[in-house]
Formats: structure tokens, sequence, C-alpha cells
């Protein structure tokens, strides 16, 4: 019997995956660590939260079996983080996560000075305040002696690779979400460094998720560890999507929207993101900052731990709107300024109301990804914490007038499990939601109206 690791970094927590050589989870554990907002826009992690929790679910994964049968490890985690060491591979500072707002002046700069059509031309995209690349010149602005000190720059995943092997790498998924990649040819864009001031020295090796970057001997193990993936291009990996024409809805902390290509696409709307794929392809992929995030929110700090309250029916005269942006959004607005607010309040509001107006505010917002996509899909798996509330999956199917496969695998572990023993199993579906037309007529209307608010609102935010 032959078994591999796979390692999801996310933003709240380790998930790790044991699987055999035909690709059966045998075992699975999760170590959580905190999160810090010191200021506000901003959120950051202790990289050595994340290695002690990927050391201890290691040892719990591997507690019952023979360690010589662990061949490979992969690791997917959260992207566009920044990691900054110094040459003995030291950090210098917290890692500045994805949902970190802070760089809207270094994202201006990037958008506006070096101008759109420069960074697509260069990178495949152009600049959110979540991407790497305005996090470094954030650092270098801000905080010039750890900019000074720094040797490495790296991003989350490829830091834990380190920690197991002793080699900075990165895998061309991960490398896309950086803004100083070069998507259609699979490598560091040298005149974007040179915009950044970054030696290429700084940078890790690029290789392919599935190719074997070094061997590990953490906890007594002898394993090959692969490259790996960025979580979203892991998750593809683990619910099957890498056909073109197929796509996948990941309701995590974060919304993406996943569609696969054949070769590289690049949007005629920027508010799309064009990034390799894990599979030797490309994706097109939208994020929303904040999905199932909403949900925990509300549940836990509104509804004081109450996570019973069923959403009211759905009606046309609803007058009760949730804008789901509470770390800023992403796609397709790009905006670090805007924030989340329920909207139409009034004496007869209920938790229902608000519990279905979470569900909905979220469903509208993956929808805003969908409908950039040149195609709207005519179905989807979707994957990840938010899959739970089968009334929420039935919101989403009816706003989006799709059929979802729900997928209620791992995620971004097994994809990186999967990366590591280089099988493929057939998807299971464990459940297929099917749309209400005559529901996705009132959802029509009730999005339009929502489109409206986000246009009215961004001014005052910004003010």
């Amino acid at each position: 019997m032959s078994y591999y690791i796979g390692i999801d970094l996310g933003t709240s927590a380790v998930k790790a995956v044991l699987t055999d050589d035909g690709g059966k989870i045998i075992d699975s554990c999760s170590i959580e660590y905190p999160l810090s907002s010191p200021h506000p826009q901003w959120s950051e992690q202790n990289p050595a939260d994340w290695w002690n929790a990927v050391k201890e679910c290691i040892k719990n994964l591997i507690s019952g079996i023979d360690k010589s049968e662990v061949k490979a490890i992969g690791v997917a985690g959260q992207m566009h983080g920044l990691v900054m060491t110094d040459e003995s591979g030291n950090v210098l500072r917290p890692a500045i996560l994805w949902n970190d707002t802070r760089t809207g002046k270094q994202n201006d700069y990037l958008n506006n000075t070096v101008g759109t059509d420069k960074l697509r031309e260069l990178t495949g995209n152009i600049s959110f305040a979540g991407f790497t690349a305005p996090k470094v010149l954030w650092v270098k602005e801000n905080e010039p002696e750890v900019f000074e000190k720094c040797c490495r720059i790296c991003l989350p995943k490829d830091y834990i690779n380190y920690k197991l092997t002793g080699e900075f790498a990165t895998d061309v998924s991960d490398a896309s979400g950086t803004l100083y990649f070069d998507v259609a040819a699979r490598r560091w864009s040298a005149e974007m460094l040179a915009i950044l001031g970054i030696d290429e020295s700084y940078l890790p090796k690029v290789y392919e998720s599935a190719d074997v970057i070094g061997k590990t001997t953490v906890c007594g193990l002898s394993a090959d560890v692969v490259a790996g993936a960025g979580d979203n291009a892991g998750a593809a990996i683990g619910t099957g999507t890498y056909e073109a024409g197929k796509c996948n809805i990941s309701l995590g902390t974060s919304g993406t929207v996943f569609i696969p290509t054949d070769s590289f696409v690049l949007p005629s709307n920027s508010a799309l993101h064009s990034f390799c794929h894990a599979d030797g392809k490309y994706h097109l992929m939208g994020c929303i900052l904040s999905a199932a995030s909403c949900n925990k929110w509300l549940n836990e700090t509104i509804f004081a731990g109450n996570y019973d309250v069923s959403p009211s029916p759905v009606s046309a005269e609803d007058t009760l709107w949730f804008m789901p942006y509470l770390s800023g959004e992403r796609c397709p607005h790009n905006d670090g300024d805007v924030m989340g607010a329920f909207i139409g309040l009034t004496h007869t509001t209920s938790r229902a109301d608000m519990q279905k107006a979470v569900f909905e505010g979220v469903s509208f917002a993956i929808r805003d990804c969908l409908e950039l996509c040149p195609e709207m899909p005519l179905k989807a798996t979707v994957c990840g914490g938010g899959t739970k509330s089968e009334k929420w999956m039935q919101i989403l199917a009816d706003s989006l007038g799709i059929e979802l496969g729900v997928i209620s695998n791992e995620g971004p572990s097994y994809g990186a499990a999967l990366l590591a023993s280089g099988v493929r199993p057939e998807v299971r579906i464990e459940k297929t939601v099917k749309p209400d037309l005559k529901l996705k007529e009132i959802y029509d209307i009730k999005y339009s109206k929502f489109k409206k608010l986000y246009p009215m609102l961004k001014d005052f935010y910004k003010e």
C-alpha cells in the first residue's frame, strides 16, 4: 500500500488528508490558527503558526500507518500572500494575506501609472489590492528596513514547501496571482520585476504543479514533495474541473468561479483573472473576498452562535438587501474601500429575512463573476463550507439558474494529494440541485436591483 498526503494551507486552518494509491481518502485532520488585523484593512498571519499546524496534521495522519509507505506530499494554499525572509530563511514580518486591502495607493499606481494595458501585456492581468505585487511595493515604501533585509519573497504554501524540503520553489498556478508572472509564457516577467524593483534571485524557481521539488524527512518521513498549487487550482483538481466548458464554484472564506481553458485567454473584461491551471493548461477565475465568511459573521457575531435560523421564503416584494463586501471586493469591482451593508431594514425585519439576504447577496456576487465569463455555464460543481446549507445551495441554484453538483471532499487538500499521487479518480457528486425556473424569474428581478447598489454607494465609501 502507498499513501499520499494533501495539505491545504487555508486562511483559518490547515486541512490535510491522507489518501491511498487509488485516490480514496483514508483520514483527515484540521488545525486552526489565528488571524491578526492590527489596523483597518490589514490581514496578517504568523507563518510559524502555519508550520506548527502542518507538522501536527502530518503527525496525526501518519500515527497509525507505516511511515515508509507515505510516498509523496502535495501542498495547496491561500494565494497572493506575501512572505519575506532573510538569506537564512527567517521570516522578517508577518505574512500579508490575500484579503488584506491596505494597498490602495500601490494598486492605483500599478493600474493608473504603469497602466492596465501594460500589466495585461506583461502578466495577463490587471492589479488587484490583494495581489502580491502591490504588497511588495507597500513594504518597500512603508517598511524599507524590512525590504532591505529581504532576500526571499514567496507565497504562503511555498514557505511550507521550503520548511518541508529546504528548497524555495513555486508552481505556475500560485505564481499566476503575484502580478509579476507572465501567465501566457509560464515564467517570471523580467520587465514586471524591473518595474517593481525586485531581483529575480529573490524569487523561487517555477515548476509545474505535479513536479517533484525535493524530499522531506519531517516527522520521520522520506517522501517526495511536489510543487503543489494555489488553493483554487488545487480545488479544481479535487473536483475534476480540468476540461474546457466545466465550471467549479467554491464557497469557502472567499468565493470563486473557476473556468478551465485549453489555452491562454486574455479576458476582454479585466475583472476576471487569467491564470495557469495545475493540470498544465489555463483557467479564468472570478473571486469575491467574502462568501461563507459572511454567513459565519452573521450567525456567530450577529446571531450569537445560532446557526438554526432558516431563511424566509423568496418574494419579489422583498425590501432587504445584503452587500457581501465585509473585506472590500475584488471581482468585479476591484475596490478595497467598499464595505458590507444591510439595506432596507425595517421594524418588521426578522432574523430569517437577514439570513435569506446574506445567502442571496453572496449568490448575487457569484453571479457577478459568472456573467463576466465568455459563456454562462449550464451547470457547475460547488465545494466549500457553504455547501453544508441545503437551503443556500437551492438559493444559489435558483439565483444563477444553473444545475449544481455538490461535492463534499476536502477540496484543495484532496487536489494536492492527487497532484502528489498522479491519480485522477472519478469525482463523486453528493447531491444535484436543480434550479426552480419560476424562482429564477424572481431572482432575475432581484439581481437587477442588487446591481444598482454598488454604483450608488461606492463614492460614499471612498469619502
